[in-house]
């Protein structure tokens, strides 16, 4: 019960500050109609409630995941990390379908369906994004393009 507890203040206390920047963010006068702060802080809200119910409600006896476990999320840490900066050079395709396909595969197991799902992905999000929501994202590299 008391690592719930903790790991509920923790979170608590990151959500704080993830929507305390969120707040800092910067808005130019051709921003959305939503903004750029709305999803931070809808992401922070959900963790803090989230935070709450750990502290108010938590688990009598919790069971903490084995070693691979750990290691399986390390690996995500570090494909979501690299995700993150290899966005804006080699656009929104390759390394979302790269990236989907290996957090499938931790999940499935089997290549092929992960790298189906990959791909399946990128492309489906890449269009509800780019013409659903019209979003400005680059789909390939702008000098593969041209």
């Amino acid at each position: 019960m008391k690592s719930d507890r903790i790991f509920g203040l923790v979170t608590l206390l990151v959500a704080l500050g993830y929507f305390a920047s969120a707040t800092q963010i910067q808005t130019s006068f051709l921003s959305d109609p939503v903004g750029p702060k709305a999803f931070p802080m809808l992401v922070a809200g959900v963790a803090g409630i989230c935070a709450l119910v750990m502290i108010f409600k938590p688990d009598p006896d919790p069971t903490w995941p084995s070693l691979g476990t750990f290691g399986a999320l390390a690996i995500a840490v570090v494909v979501l990390v690299c995700y993150a900066y290899s966005l804006k050079p080699l656009g929104f395709l390759l390394p979302t379908a790269v990236t989907a396909g290996i957090l499938s595969y931790q999940i499935s197991g089997r290549a092929k369906v992960s790298a189906l799902a990959g791909v399946g992905l990128s492309v489906g999000l890449f269009c509800l994004f780019k013409f659903a929501l019209g979003l400005g994202l680059v789909a390939f590299p702008k000098g593969l393009v041209g």
